[in-house]
């Protein structure tokens, strides 16, 4: 039995838990500042916090990409306290924020599975989210670990996908499995699978081409895929993960909706966290979705992908 990839990677001690708050506290600086302004601006010059008030809160949270649904959700919870005057000004408002917002996140948590062999990951995304970065990032994390990594280039239909996933294998020290360009994806998992049974790999993850929601054959050729993988190691895939762009906020909301009903995703790796204001779309996707956030993209450094911590999440965007 092997302890779950996402149960591996969770920081263990004191000064490692430091380091991912203010690394998350960093990476969310400028969805802070826009709300931190916007909060502000609202309960500025000693301006009772009452309906009106929660009113223009409830447009800055929207603003901040939590999406109207999810913004609704959260102030209703402090409406009925603004009635009984029960939020006395800024810092209050935002500690019962900060309460809210934590309930939603953690409501779904990090699935924990054990698994015997090889655990296999399908990482899918549409081009241009960071979906080979994202794979080579979490290679890297997993090896220093301790783990043993397979790389699966099941994106055939980009040459150039290929060859960047191998630069990521070199860099990281993890082989490879690949087929020529425009080959059959669902042989190159075979082959990656049946490598890691025979060598008892930890980890297999899986680049698959970059897909736009509304090309039914490449979803098709994903579904092929999940049952070549179920042919090779019951329960497999363990973990589909879904990558998406913070920056487009609400646009990627509705991609993840799609590739979840299409793809079976189990989870979300949200890149780029650190190059938008619009880093409440974390809590859209926990609220709306059902999905944990596993990670988030905070850089272009290889050690710059972090497990998500929602509590580091939540009071970087507060403290």
């Amino acid at each position: 039995m092997i302890q779950t990839l996402f149960g591996s990677l969770q920081p263990e001690n004191k000064e490692e838990k430091t380091s991912l708050f203010d690394r998350m506290k960093q990476a969310v600086t400028r969805t802070r500042e826009n709300l931190s302004e916007k909060i502000e601006e609202i309960v500025s010059f000693g301006k009772e916090i009452d309906s009106d008030t929660l009113d223009d809160l409830e447009a800055s949270l929207v603003s901040a990409d939590l999406g109207v649904k999810t913004a609704h959700m959260v102030l209703e919870a402090l409406r009925e306290k603004a009635d009984h005057k029960q939020i006395k000004d800024a810092n209050e408002l935002k500690r019962l924020l900060k309460e809210e917002i934590l309930a939603i996140l953690a409501t779904t948590p990090a699935k924990v599975v054990k698994t015997e062999g090889p655990e296999v990951v399908l990482v899918v995304g549409v081009n241009g989210v960071g979906k080979t970065t994202t794979i080579g990032k979490l290679a890297n994390a997993l090896r220093r670990e301790g783990k043993t990594v397979l790389l699966a280039a099941a994106d055939t239909f980009r040459a150039a996908a290929i060859e960047q996933l191998e630069i990521w294998g070199s860099r990281t020290g993890v082989e490879v499995i690949k087929t020529k360009p425009g080959g059959d994806p669902s042989a190159v998992l075979f082959d990656a699978l049946s490598a890691a049974q025979s060598r008892k790999t930890d980890c297999v993850i899986v680049d698959t081409a970059g897909r736009l929601h509304t090309k039914t054959g490449l979803m098709a050729e994903l579904d092929k895929m999940r049952r070549t993988a179920q042919r090779i190691i019951p329960g497999a895939p363990h973990e589909t993960l879904l990558v998406m762009d913070a920056t487009t906020g609400q646009n990627g909301l509705q991609q993840a909706r799609l590739f979840t009903e299409a793809a079976g995703v189990t989870g979300i790796v949200l890149t780029k966290l650190d190059g938008t204001a619009k880093g409440g779309v974390v809590v859209a996707i926990s609220q709306e979705l059902g999905l944990p956030v596993r990670y988030v993209g905070v850089g272009e450094k290889i050690g710059d992908l972090l497990p998500f911590d929602p509590q580091a999440f939540v009071d970087g965007l507060f403290n």
